[in-house]
């Protein structure tokens, strides 16, 4: 088999995989596509190619819920630091410099893993959020411009607003979408998005499609959370050999 026949193959299994952790766990799809492409391709690459699957597929989980206007009147500000920060943090996925930002995706992988498999639930007063909400835009945009992983720390301040389940996960959806967004006009600004990555990114909208359908199938056969951890714990070892690599491979 050709090398870019085995490419496109792997690409389309990782966005099914990435797709199939998603419809499970309701997240996760640029977290497991970077994760599992930045091995094999530049991690700006890698970004370009998640665009159109996670925008498709975070549209989608924003639209399911009915607390849209809601949401943006509460999120606003966080919404618009993190377009600012991608803006800002693009620099260095636009750069070119694949040992630099394998590295710094590596870190947020395993980040985000262990976090998340370790830190106790907290919640955020209400009378913190008109400026914790900024914060952690900025500091998202600022590690989404640099990885293309969306997660830190968007993901577990909103876990921390108490908010109820439909909520939470159209809350995601929104967060997730500006920031596939924003991070998309700031590699076209950068002049680094170019169109055959596009199209490759419009061929896989379909695996990952697919593989959320069955994620939500298999739902409600298996254990979310058992599940979930299993996959933050591959996600720590992905991340873990990512940031090590230059290490070991200089």
């Amino acid at each position: 088999m050709e090398q870019s026949e085995t490419t496109f193959l792997i690409i389309t299994a990782a966005f099914f995989v990435a797709g199939l952790v998603k419809g499970v766990t309701g997240m996760g799809l640029p977290t497991v596509a970077m994760g599992i492409l930045g091995g094999l391709l530049s991690p700006l690459t890698a970004a370009a190619l998640l665009l159109i699957p996670s925008l498709v597929t975070n549209v989608w989980q924003l639209l399911a819920g009915r607390h849209l206007k809601a949401l943006l009147l509460r999120l606003w500000p966080m919404l618009a630091a993190i377009s600012l920060g991608t803006l800002a943090g693009s620099v260095l996925l636009a750069s070119g410099e694949t040992d630099r930002t394998t590295v710094a995706l590596g870190l947020t992988l395993a980040a985000y893993s262990a976090y998340t498999l370790l830190a106790r639930q907290h919640r955020v007063p209400p009378g913190w959020q008109a400026w914790a909400s900024p914060v952690v835009g900025l500091a998202t945009g600022l590690f989404t411009g640099a990885t293309g992983v969306f997660v830190i720390p968007a993901v577990p301040y909103l876990q921390a607003l108490g908010l109820e389940r439909d909520e939470l996960v159209q809350a995601l959806g929104l967060s997730f979408t500006v920031s596939t967004i924003a991070l998309g006009l700031a590699l076209f600004l950068h002049g680094t998005l170019p169109m055959a990555d596009l199209k490759a990114s419009m061929l896989a909208i379909a695996p990952a499609l697919a593989g959320m359908f069955a994620g939500q199938a298999l739902r409600t056969r298996i254990s979310p959370s058992a599940f979930r951890r299993g996959f933050l714990l591959c996600m720590l070892g992905l991340g873990l050999e990512m940031a090590l690599r230059p290490l070991f491979f200089p």
